[in-house]
């Protein structure tokens, strides 16, 4: 069989079709006032400096407008949480956008929680995570919940079945779970120093690899017509999967690139832009 191919790219553009038109209707209603996300850049990692270029661009490509937050290497918790309140105090301000990693002297769980529930874009506060686990209104954060709009928009099957995570970091592998267990998934979370990880991979009918290494999860390992997705990126254009052997053997999968990575963007951009409705109805 031929898999499905999980086309996160053609899926992000089709939606900043939709997210253009419910910008230009924030601006008629608001005397031109386009939705805003405040990007903050603390430090001069350039990895960093290009993500926040790439989430500037897509706010352009909609009509969004970015407030562009750049700190210095030195810059303080207490400086850092200064500019958030701001932030969060200004009504023109929709969603705010904190860049992992800052520097090693700022407590940078401190000032993520320090971003107001209604502008965590992002996902990445604890308090917006408890909520999300719980089933109730928040924003999830951005690269799990990009997956799940993918498996969403190709209707794959998640109640009843066996989800794997291979992963456990705060924004990616632990809300993945919860966001799959919400949605009826039988799941079982693992991570590098797993006991016996081939075979619990094995029984995965969904696996979900975010483990941050460099096809760490075998081919092998993973059996037919299971759904794949591989949330890695790095260097020489890998996911966390051996991902080539199984196009004719897996029911689905997300390419690497061109599957999860433009849905993180994207995911970003719509829970701002619903940010911004909300902010505008009240």
């Amino acid at each position: 069989m031929s898999a499905l191919v999980l086309d996160g790219k053609s899926l992000s553009a089709a939606t900043e079709a939709e997210l253009s038109e419910r910008v230009s209707a924030l601006k008629a209603k608001n005397g031109g006032q386009a939705p805003i996300l405040a990007t903050i850049l603390v430090g001069g990692d350039p990895a960093s400096a290009t993500y926040v270029k790439m989430k500037q661009n897509a706010c352009k490509r909609i009509g969004m407008d970015s407030t562009k937050v750049e700190m210095g290497e030195d810059t303080t918790t207490e400086q850092l949480l200064e500019k958030i309140q701001e932030l969060n105090a200004n009504p023109n301000c929709h969603g705010i956008l904190l860049q992992h990693p800052v520097p090693p002297q700022i407590d940078e769980r401190a000032c993520f929680d320090a971003i107001a529930l209604a502008k965590d874009v992002d996902g990445v506060t604890c308090l917006g995570f408890g909520r999300m686990a719980m089933g109730e209104e928040a924003f999830g954060s951005a690269t799990p919940q990009g997956i799940m709009r993918i498996l969403e928009a190709y209707n794959i099957e998640l109640s009843g079945k066996h989800a794997v995570v291979v992963g456990r970091s705060p924004i990616l592998g632990k809300p993945m779970s919860l966001m799959l267990l919400n949605a009826d998934a039988t799941v079982t979370i693992c991570h590098s120093r797993t006991k016996n990880l081939p075979d619990l991979i094995k029984q995965a009918d969904i696996l979900v690899g975010a483990v941050g290494r460099p096809e760490f999860i075998k081919a092998e390992w993973i059996k037919d017509g299971a759904v794949v997705v591989d949330a890695g990126y790095h260097p020489g254009g890998v996911g966390d999967i051996e991902l080539a052997p199984l196009a004719n053997r897996v029911s689905a999968y997300t390419p690497v690139p061109g599957g999860v990575g433009p849905m993180t963007i994207n995911t970003l951009i719509l829970q701002c832009v619903v940010a911004a409705e909300r902010a505008s109805a009240n």
